[in-house]
């Protein structure tokens, strides 16, 4: 067959109009369509033979039951979807962040790796929070693992910013352009007073910046045009460095963990950073996604905190704990119970000799039964204390001077004691104006003991240059006088 003829037959089927209609029947008339008179007619018709159930709508809206799911058959010629096309939920995200974690470090605490994980987390929405907790990593001896939690961290956090000695003046700059996350190490180097140097900016750039709110006012220009400009400082921050250089002020806002040296036994995956960042990419990117779905509602949100933890305690846990609520699964409970561990680890942390000095002098009283001894008493019995800096503080054993000025911090005075046979010794009191119940119950963790329970049963007497042979005074003595 010519394709003349061909190309005839084909318009004499075209131009046959008197096929009725496949749906209505009817004549097509002039339809473009060779088996339908109309549009409408060739719609119904395709609904009819459709395979499966009717579509309500259309087709215009998704069906809310089916999950949301990678196909089983990659459409490569699309290429990757986007980050954040396909929603995961946030107890798989931060699941999969404390995993990546666990793989390179051997954590003292099965705490750490979730903490670690809510933390990261909390700097993808630290501007949706009035606080940052600062993260400290320190350690007794170096090898422990500090710098490999940084290493890590820079590729899961928003922003990293790694740095071992930046000048203050250069860090004002980065967070003042920011949004950053500070990555400090060897932060110990900074804060040792061996080391000299002068680092109050630097400390309270760290104190202040873990507030929103917070900026630091310095004078910049010339001389003929100085002005003043004051510099927001508010940035999430992690310190690393040796334990015991930290400025208290800084430890008070933190989260910290003290790092030990790995065991023989203890296996961590090998650290090679170029494979690290291309591993730890789609989980920050899903980390980042869904941090940012949820920013506005963990911004707003006033978790319910475990007990005993308040005040500042729970200001730099709120963050953590609210993202973990709005995550899901297990995480709000193991959130939780990070924070009792980190919070209870703390607050047995001394941290300073006038703090000591209460907390022993509080077992004192308590294991003698008594609500007044006289100094001399006290400082013998601290003297013979195990394990205790009274027998030797700063190449010498504590006296009743510096008893009286380390207790004077904290409102507590000495007071003439009345002794039995009339005899008058200096002494120390529990109630009343000066007593140390009322410094106890403002700076030690809570626990009513015999001594602090005591009726009081002191009268302070004038002074007197008598002062007989010393002696502590049992709580359920007859009152003087």
């Amino acid at each position: 067959m010519t394709p003349d003829v061909l190309l005839a037959a084909t318009e004499t089927v075209l131009d046959d109009t008197t096929a009725p209609c496949a749906e209505c029947g009817g004549p097509r008339r002039n339809s473009p369509s060779p088996d339908f008179c109309s549009e409408e007619c060739q719609t119904r018709w395709l609904a009819a033979h459709a395979s499966g159930p009717s579509v309500v709508d259309g087709g215009a809206a998704p069906d809310t039951e089916l999950p949301e799911s990678v196909p089983e058959v990659s459409l490569s010629w699309l290429g990757p979807p986007p980050p954040g096309a396909i929603a995961t939920a946030g107890h798989e995200v931060l699941d999969a962040v404390r995993e990546f974690v666990a793989r390179f470090n051997a954590f003292p605490s099965e705490h750490c790796a979730p903490m670690l994980a809510l933390w990261y987390a909390h700097t993808h929405a630290a501007d949706h929070f009035y606080v940052t907790p600062r993260l400290i990593l320190d350690s007794a001896e170096p090898g422990s693992g500090k710098t490999r939690v940084l290493e890590v961290a820079q590729f899961l956090v928003r922003a990293p910013e790694m740095t071992i000695s930046a000048t203050t003046a250069a860090l004002f700059r980065m967070v003042a352009d920011g949004p950053i996350t500070i990555l400090f190490d060897e932060v110990d180097a900074i804060f040792n007073p061996k080391n000299g140097g002068n680092n109050e900016d630097l400390r309270a750039m760290l104190n202040a910046g873990y507030k929103r709110s917070a900026t630091i006012a310095r004078c910049v220009g010339d001389a003929r045009a100085m002005k003043v400009e004051k510099f927001p400082v508010y940035a999430p921050a992690a310190l690393a460095g040796i334990a015991g250089h930290m400025p208290a002020t800084i430890t008070t806002r933190a989260i910290t963990v003290h790092m030990k040296r790995r065991r023989a036994d203890e296996q961590v995956a090998e650290f090679w950073e170029e494979d690290v960042e291309r591993e730890a990419r789609p989980v920050r990117e899903r980390l980042a996604a869904w941090v940012e779905s949820v920013g506005e509602q963990v911004g707003r949100s006033r978790p319910t905190m475990p007990e005993g933890v308040r005040d500042r305690a729970a200001e730099i846990w709120r963050p953590l704990i609210a993202i973990a609520d709005a995550a899901g699964g297990h995480w709000p409970d193991t959130a939780r119970a990070a924070c009792e561990h980190f919070v209870a680890h703390a607050s047995t942390q001394p941290d300073s000799i006038g703090i000591r000095l209460l907390a022993d002098l509080r077992d004192l009283y308590s294991r003698h039964n008594t609500n007044r001894m006289t100094t001399a008493d006290i400082l013998t019995a601290l003297h013979e204390l195990d394990e205790s800096p009274w027998a030797e503080l700063q190449g010498k054993p504590l006296d009743a001077r510096r008893l009286g000025k380390l207790l004077g911090k904290y409102g507590v005075r000495s007071s003439n004691i009345k002794q039995p046979g009339g005899s008058v010794a200096k002494g120390y009191r529990l109630d009343g104006d000066g007593g140390l119940a009322d410094a106890w119950s403002r700076y030690l963790p809570t626990g009513a003991t015999s001594a602090t329970s005591a009726t009081p049963q002191v009268n302070p007497v004038a002074d007197t240059d008598e002062v007989a042979a010393p002696t502590a005074t049992p709580a359920d003595h007859v009152p003087d006088g």
